[in-house]
């Protein structure tokens, strides 16, 4: 049998690559999602805040309408309640620190040759490689 999972990444990242590209065009403005969000937590995106809100709930949402296509999907994501917490905290402050996300560096920022973009995505990737290493190999938490 073929291995096909590498089709779903491809197929996500040119959805993601083309909603970055259409927000853009759209918007004039780079598709970052912490930065969305940001603007609606810290108050600095209120003049904005309905587009940031539909682009939040799209996210949120969209997953429904694909569940009678995909009626079980495994995640691989942990059960245990405090790694979960841990690990939306530590991407947050993380995303604050680096002044973006992966959407807004990885996908806009690269593809724009950002040097910022691609500094912020080696050291995020990086990161993420180190943090596999620590907590599923070495710590057995994950």
């Amino acid at each position: 049998m073929l291995e096909t999972d590498w089709i779903w990444g491809f197929v996500g990242g040119l959805m993601i690559g083309t909603a970055g590209a259409l927000y853009l065009l759209v918007n004039g403005r780079i598709m970052g999602a912490s930065g969305i969000l940001g603007g609606l937590v810290d108050g600095s995106g209120m003049r904005t805040w309905a587009e940031r809100l539909a682009f939040l709930l799209g996210c949120a949402l969209m997953p429904l309408p694909l569940i009678p296509i995909y009626r079980e999907v495994d995640t691989h994501v942990t059960t245990n309640i405090a790694v979960l917490i841990a690990a939306g905290l530590m991407v947050g402050i993380g995303t604050r620190l680096a002044n973006g996300c992966t959407s807004g560096h990885g996908v806009c920022g690269m593809s724009r040759l950002s040097m910022r973009g691609i500094v912020s995505t080696v050291f995020y990737i990086l990161a993420g490689g180190l943090t596999v290493v620590v907590f599923r190999h070495m710590l057995g938490v994950i």
